[in-house]
């Protein structure tokens, strides 16, 4: 799979495209393009062998229903994978889950539709709102993971959360330090994935 364990043969070939769709968090807000989540997980990846180019389809603000209005143009014919991270600023406004739920599900079928393979990152939502919706919100993504069969990295905000070292001053969005922290964390999870996607 990897091009070291491929050999000539695979480095002659097209690396695999992956699309990372999501908000401010990957798309990398306030930061530099070549510090933004999907330009250092492209760099992880390439670093452990595997040819792939990641490109940054992060809108910031985007929710879960922006995402799928601008699926088809964001998702280019020939994206081989779709990492969707969605879903922080329906939290933030307090969007009924099922609306978030409804929009990330028929992006899921959409992109499976294409014979594009799908991961979900998941999001967490703040105990602020209350034990109803925190657990209608926290439901949405094992949820599809389930129902679609695609794999699911549970919080892509792990061990970045809360951590004012590797936040921006907002303490919301994640600084140099915390994107990479996030890619060290989700990178086995994304390797597997691509292992799996590789035409």
């Amino acid at each position: 799979m990897f091009a070291t364990m491929a050999g000539p043969a695979r480095a002659s070939t097209e690396p695999l495209q992956l699309v990372v769709l999501g908000d401010s968090l990957s798309a990398g807000y306030l930061l530099p393009q070549n510090a933004a989540f999907p330009s250092v997980l492209e760099r992880a990846l390439r670093a452990g062998g595997m040819a792939v180019e990641v490109v940054n389809a992060g809108v910031s603000g985007d929710t879960a229903r922006g995402g799928l209005e601008r699926l088809d143009w964001a998702v280019a014919d020939g994206t081989h994978a779709v990492l969707i991270e969605l879903g922080a600023n329906d939290m933030l406004r307090g969007t009924d889950p099922a609306i978030t739920k409804k929009a990330l599900d028929e992006m899921i079928t959409r992109l499976k539709g294409r014979g594009i393979k799908v991961m979900l990152a998941g999001m967490l939502a703040s105990a602020s709102l209350g034990r109803e919706y925190t657990e209608k919100f926290n439901a949405i993504y094992p949820d599809l993971s389930a129902k679609h069969g695609i794999p699911l990295y549970p919080f892509f905000l792990e061990g970045v959360a809360g951590n004012a070292s590797l936040n921006l001053d907002d303490g919301i969005h994640p600084n140099r330090m915390g994107v990479e922290h996030i890619v060290k964390s989700i990178l086995p999870s994304v390797r597997s994935f691509l292992e799996k996607a590789m035409p």
